[in-house]
């Protein structure tokens, strides 16, 4: 393998924002979802499989490059890690519209939509903070504001989960539906660490 010895920065920045851009498109389709009906899911299944695929080149990408960089921006763990936390939520959103197609979960719960406007809002914020990696600032409102969000998405998940367990579902389709609630938790989770990673980032810069 050859190694670079001139830094390309900009190469790793110009990724994850691309990284973080393809989260909209899968937080979108994941919006779709909701106002859809059962005949329209699987067409939006597949659209979420490339979106997820998309996401996963661009990881590969990244970790190409760290790869064949004797110079990297920043650490090369916090590297990785960025990179596979932002993979994670996608793959978590995109394991939540699939298995809402294999189940044919008919009806979702109200709760739900809670749960994706705060993915969509971490979301937008994440897609604004990545390229302000570039210069190191103006990023602490940002992990703040995951945190308040992810805090958020902690107790609509709680109440979903009371929601189920509440009687008003079939035993079977509890277990399909918190499969999908679940997802979209680790999804919030997943947000988290990619926030807790751009501020241990930030703390090592400064």
């Amino acid at each position: 393998m050859k190694f670079r010895v001139t830094p390309r920065a900009n190469a790793f920045y110009d990724m994850f924002a691309a990284s973080a851009a393809n989260l909209l498109v899968g937080v979108k389709i994941l919006t779709e979802l909701l106002g859809s009906s059962p005949e329209e899911r699987a067409a939006i299944g597949d659209r979420m499989k490339v979106a997820e695929h998309a996401s996963d080149e661009i990881t590969h990408a990244i970790m190409n490059e760290v790869n064949s960089s004797f110079i990297t921006p920043f650490d090369r763990e916090d590297i990785y890690r960025l990179a596979s936390s932002l993979d994670d939520v996608m793959d978590a959103m995109e394991a939540a519209v699939d298995l809402v197609v294999l189940y044919n979960i008919v009806e979702l719960p109200a709760g739900l939509a809670d749960q994706v406007e705060m993915l969509e809002r971490a979301a937008e914020v994440t897609a604004e903070a990545m390229p302000r990696l570039k210069v190191m600032k103006n990023l602490r409102e940002y992990w703040i504001e995951i945190n308040r969000l992810e805090n958020t998405g902690d107790a609509i998940y709680r109440r979903l989960l009371a929601k189920l367990y509440s009687g008003e579902y079939d035993a079977l389709m509890v277990l399909k539906l918190k499969e999908v609630v679940d997802q979209l938790e680790a999804a919030a989770d997943a947000f988290e660490n990619v926030a807790n990673t751009v501020e241990s980032i930030a703390v090592k810069e400064s």
